[in-house]
């Protein structure tokens, strides 16, 4: 039998995991405050590149597709570092994680750039920003999982 929805208040978190549950509820707005910090620098970082490497639309948008790749990189390297350290601190991955690689990441711009594009009459760039951006942010993340977590364990031998 399936199991029941349950409604996450958070992706990044599961609330059928007792620690994730407790990182929630133990206290929800340290929990808010940190994710917006780290939004606010994420997003930041996010807009200067952007702004150092702007494309016209019927370019491949470079600072998008590298900051999203990136960005997936990073998320899988701080999950592989989060699992070895049993999750690190309560407020390590919504800070990190959510917050700042959220912020950084932009699917919002991703699509905008894929719109424009096609707009423009550049139907075959933004197929191949569409299709470059998924794979590349897939790779991204499981190299960046993968690469880091055998690093681990390499040094804790």
């Amino acid at each position: 039998m399936p199991e029941p929805f349950e409604p996450r208040t958070d992706p990044d978190v599961d609330l059928r995991v007792p620690a994730d549950r407790r990182e929630l509820t133990a206290r929800p707005a340290t929990i808010l405050a940190v994710i917006a910090a780290g939004g606010v620098l994420g997003a930041l970082a996010r807009a200067g590149l952007q702004h150092a490497v702007p494309h016209a639309p019927t370019s491949f948008p470079w600072a998008t597709f590298t900051i999203n790749t990136a960005g997936c990189l990073l998320i899988g390297v701080l999950m592989a570092v989060l699992g070895h350290l049993d999750g690190g601190h309560p407020l390590a991955r919504p800070f990190l994680g959510v917050g700042v690689l959220g912020g950084f990441t932009t699917f919002s711009t991703y699509a905008v750039d894929v719109q424009q594009a096609i707009v423009a009459g550049a139907p075959g760039t933004a197929l191949a920003y569409l299709a470059a951006t998924v794979l590349g942010a897939l790779v991204a993340v499981a190299l960046g999982d993968a690469v880091t977590a055998g690093l681990l364990r390499r040094v804790a031998r």
